[in-house]
């Protein structure tokens, strides 16, 4: 989101090209502080976002299958249906996770919802989103600006999306540590010793 919302992808070809001049309304891009967060999935990701936006005085709407806990919570504003979080939102983050019931759940009719300039972080999965319909609401303001890090069919992007400048596209590299990769590789091997114990995985798939 801060990618996106400050014209970072604009600003690199800027730089690279050489050919910048300063002014007052140079790459003006939106400020993230003392605004209204939306939070899309407010699982233990979910909650991570929102520990870090209050560092910029974000005030904390979130949509969940269920409401939390008030220690969980936070403080944050619980949102019963979709709609009434994305009327809200002036910065929106998707993390919810894809299920059927999530595929598209971004689409034409639900980013109607948003007020116009609104700005998206995704950083769950790509198939939450309708691409056409992003695209779609990146040419015409209803989205400020988009930045993602998954895709529909990766490594491919959906091809309008490399033709827009209010967009900011990273490579699937959220998890890309050192350490986040050995947490990882370390509880894919408790899952598999608990399942050969006799216990009950932790991240156990339905």
């Amino acid at each position: 989101m801060l990618g996106a919302s400050r014209k970072a992808y604009e600003g690199r070809i800027a730089a690279e090209t050489q050919n910048w001049k300063w002014s007052w309304d140079f790459l003006l891009g939106k400020q993230m502080s003392y605004k209204r967060l939306g939070i899309l999935g407010m699982g233990r990701i979910g909650r991570a976002v929102a520990k870090r936006a209050k560092a910029f005085n974000m005030e904390i709407h979130y949509h969940n299958r269920s409401k939390l806990s008030p220690d969980l919570e936070d403080g944050a504003i619980y949102h019963k249906d979709l709609k009434s979080l994305l009327e809200k939102s002036e910065f929106l983050s998707i993390n919810c996770p894809a299920t059927p019931e999530t595929k598209n759940l971004i689409n034409k009719e639900t980013l109607s919802y948003l007020e116009d300039n609104t700005v998206i972080g995704n950083a769950a999965r790509g198939d939450v989103v309708d691409d056409d319909a992003m695209v779609e609401a990146l040419k015409n303001g209803k989205v400020f600006a988009y930045g993602l890090d998954v895709y529909n069919g990766e490594p491919k992007i959906h091809p309008e999306y490399l033709k827009l400048k209010n967009i900011f596209l990273l490579p699937h590299l959220g998890s890309a540590t050192k350490r986040t990769r050995w947490d990882m590789a370390y509880r894919a091997t408790k899952n598999l010793e608990e399942f050969f114990s006799g216990k009950k995985p932790q991240d156990k798939v339905n």
